[in-house]
């Protein structure tokens, strides 16, 4: 994240105080619901947004089909995974025939593509979007985010097209302009001519670039986003704009309101664990060390993680089991550690607050008893009925290492997973 006040200048405006500009994307796992391309440019013609003619294939010979209905001399074929940095990864290709455009996407399809947002594992590929080249003259960014200091939507844009706008941010701030609309009066007028000034539209390319906001702001309340990110928005030699891709995020938390929406997740696209652990109301993420963390509530889990760290371990997950966890759910927690190779010791970290400390005990001893555990298992617990749940733990039979002192418990496992003494 990235934060500054300023004040734009645009030649030929007056300033524009467009006050602290955050560039951040929001959490892409758990809270947010990822689209693919072709999903988010088909909502974006919903809304008035102008994409290049594309269809999706799922097959080369689909592919093939495709681009012998968009016609045309050049086509442009794209992996669909739920990530940046595409072309960067060999996931787009150009081709001028036929059989080009066949190898492409029997190249494509089946792959697993893996850029720097992927990590090693990469993501697989099952469709491509075939799509109509374009002649492109200039390219812009342009994207709406929340602003959670302020409530508000935020509408960014660059001339720095095509590259990564935490990039330009950090390098070069001034060339992002942004300006915050107020909810109760939503995108007003004066503010798509501040940005597209900026980007130095004028005449009829300003009113398209109106058009376009105004469709990105009630796309993204409609639909409950958290992001919208077209990058680049491109003009072509004809001058006409067309949003050359498309990034949609979905506030996890509306999918409930969102059926259409919810209808078009890929969980191909997801961590597994992930997943499962939605399923099971769990709050996870994977993570590359080797002490898996079960905590209930997501502050507390955060500085389970850091003092891990402080005390020389690597955290293997984020697991918040919530405040009103059930010992069903501690099984299904243990399972979700116990799935990764990597974890060597296991810490389980509860505040029985809501949730009483016997219970979590409960669910302790019944997931040991019900699946393997091969690693150690250090348990702290804290809050009501703590002594009656560690006492379970002692007399369980069972070879748990108990604390009742936060940094003891991260020092022990740590210990107990080979790390520092």
């Amino acid at each position: 994240m990235y934060s500054r006040r300023f004040s734009e200048q645009v030649p030929g405006l007056p300033k524009l105080d467009c006050g602290t500009l955050r560039v951040r994307r929001p959490l892409q796992r758990k809270s947010n619901m990822n689209l693919h391309e072709y999903q988010s440019k088909a909502l974006f013609s919903e809304y008035g947004i102008p994409v290049p003619a594309g269809e999706v294939a799922a097959s080369p010979q689909e592919a093939v089909e495709a681009a012998g209905r968009l016609g045309g001399e050049l086509w442009v074929i794209k992996a669909q995974a739920h990530t940046g940095g595409r072309g960067k990864a060999g996931g787009v290709k150009l081709a001028r025939t036929l059989e080009e455009v066949e190898a492409a996407a029997r190249e494509l399809i089946g792959m697993r593509l893996v850029t720097r947002q992927t990590g090693p594992a990469g993501l697989p590929v099952h469709k491509v979007l075939v799509e109509q080249g374009s002649d492109i003259e200039r390219e812009f960014y342009l994207g709406a985010l929340l602003d959670r200091a302020r409530s508000r939507i935020t509408f960014m844009a660059s001339r720095a097209g095509g590259m990564n706008i935490e990039e330009v941010a950090a390098e070069t701030p001034e060339q992002i302009l942004s300006t915050v609309v107020d909810p109760a009066a939503g995108l007003q007028p004066f503010q798509a001519r501040y940005l597209g000034f900026g980007l130095g539209f004028s005449g009829d390319q300003l009113k398209r670039f109106g058009r376009i906001l105004s469709g990105l702001y009630r796309l993204y309340l409609d639909k409950d986003a958290s992001l919208i990110e077209i990058n680049p928005l491109v003009v072509t030699a004809g001058g006409e704009l067309l949003a050359l891709d498309a990034k949609l995020n979905i506030d996890d938390s509306a999918l409930y309101r969102q059926p259409v929406i919810r209808e078009m997740r890929d969980i191909s696209q997801e961590d597994p664990r992930e997943a499962e652990a939605a399923e099971h109301d769990l709050n996870f993420i994977s993570l590359d060390g080797d002490i898996g963390c079960m905590v209930n509530g997501a502050g507390l889990a955060m500085a389970t993680m850091d003092l891990v760290k402080l005390e020389g371990g690597e955290p293997a997950n984020f697991l918040d089991v919530g405040g009103g966890t059930t010992a069903e759910r501690v099984t299904e927690a243990f399972k979700l550690i116990l799935s990764d190779d990597k974890v060597r010791a296991v810490l389980v970290n509860i505040f029985g607050g809501i949730v009483r400390c016997d219970l979590i005990a409960e669910g302790i001893i019944a997931a040991a008893r019900n699946i393997e555990i091969t690693v150690p298992v250090v348990v702290r617990l804290q809050g009501t009925n703590h002594e009656k749940g560690l006492a379970m733990l002692a007399e369980s039979g069972l070879e748990f290492i108990t604390e009742e002192d936060f940094t003891e418990a991260a020092r022990k496992a740590v210990a107990a997973a080979g790390g520092a003494q």
